[in-house]
């Protein structure tokens, strides 16, 4: 593995990648590495010749700043996990490089001016709740495809709507790169790996699981009851979950949203029926001692 901090760095070894003919995998990352992270980054190793890790905390894709500032930052643990998963992993890839920039080196020219949209897979969801969110995370992956030039991309499932916004930026500038979305990695309890799990109180974390657990639920009994009724199902049982189970330090769950859509379209759908062929997905967003917690459940 080679760190590099410089986009001419990357540049310059992923020109020479291109001239003997190597496949470019990217792992764009924010740190905080977990087990989820590290799934991705395994199956670019075995996918590509040479991968590309990004770290680097996007500040503009943050609309909230204290949540930026609370986004934790661990480079050198970061490091030393990619060099334990390269140590026991059976790699196609000859090298790694752990791209870990600047603000200053991703943007050069101060905040950027460009603004991407995205139509109707953006105003749902994380839309209008967290505004300007994918414009910031477009400009940044745009900047990382153009450096790295992969000829796949990973990214991660529980952040779904991401994926369809990645996907239609791809479509708008035309790369022919090949987006690999991977499943969501669980803890044995079942939640989903977060960076911001670090962030959770001992009792909120033992609280956590029950996101799943109730989502799980829902997949169920979509086999008899409505989308309404699931959907209504879901955000009454985790609102009222401290009121019949015992939570310590007075902590509950605060859903902000739970929506049951189309798995391509993203469109919020009234009945089962409605779905394409991939199905339908549920994407939730719920509140835990202060910490914003998301997950999914595909309905078949």
């Amino acid at each position: 593995m080679k760190q590099v901090t410089k986009a001419a760095e990357l540049t310059a070894a992923v020109e020479e990648a291109k001239k003997q003919g190597l496949e470019i995998g990217l792992v764009p990352t924010m740190g905080a590495l977990h087990e989820g992270h590290l799934s991705l980054i395994e199956r670019a190793l075995k996918e590509n010749d040479l991968v590309v890790v990004s770290l680097f905390v996007n500040p503009i894709q943050f609309n909230n700043k204290e949540d930026l500032e609370k986004y934790p930052r661990t480079i050198d643990a970061d490091l030393k996990l990619i060099e334990s998963l390269i140590a026991r992993t059976d790699c196609r890839a000859k090298e790694l490089l752990a791209f870990t920039p600047t603000v200053e080196e991703m943007y050069p020219q101060g905040e950027p001016k460009e603004v991407y949209h995205f139509g109707p897979v953006e105003e749902v969801m994380e839309g209008p709740r967290r505004p300007g969110h994918f414009s910031g995370v477009a400009v940044v992956v745009r900047r990382l495809f153009d450096l790295a030039q992969p000829k796949r991309a990973y990214f991660g499932e529980k952040d779904y709507q991401q994926i369809a916004v990645i996907r239609s930026l791809l479509a708008q500038i035309k790369y022919p790169i090949e987006l690999v979305p991977c499943p969501i990695v669980r803890a044995d309890d079942g939640l989903a790996l977060s960076s911001r799990n670090m962030r959770l109180s001992p009792a909120a974390r033992q609280m956590a699981p029950a996101i799943n657990a109730t989502l799980e639920q829902a997949a169920e009994m979509a086999e008899y009851e409505e989308v309404d009724d699931v959907k209504e199902w879901v955000l009454d049982t985790l609102a009222s979950w401290h009121e019949v189970n015992d939570c310590p330090d007075g902590l509950c769950f605060e859903p902000e949203y739970f929506e049951i859509v189309d798995a391509i379209t993203l469109q919020p759908i009234a009945d089962w029926d409605e779905a394409g062929e991939l199905g339908a997905v549920g994407c939730i967003a719920v509140w835990l001692d202060g910490v914003r917690l998301i997950d999914i459940v595909k309905f078949q």
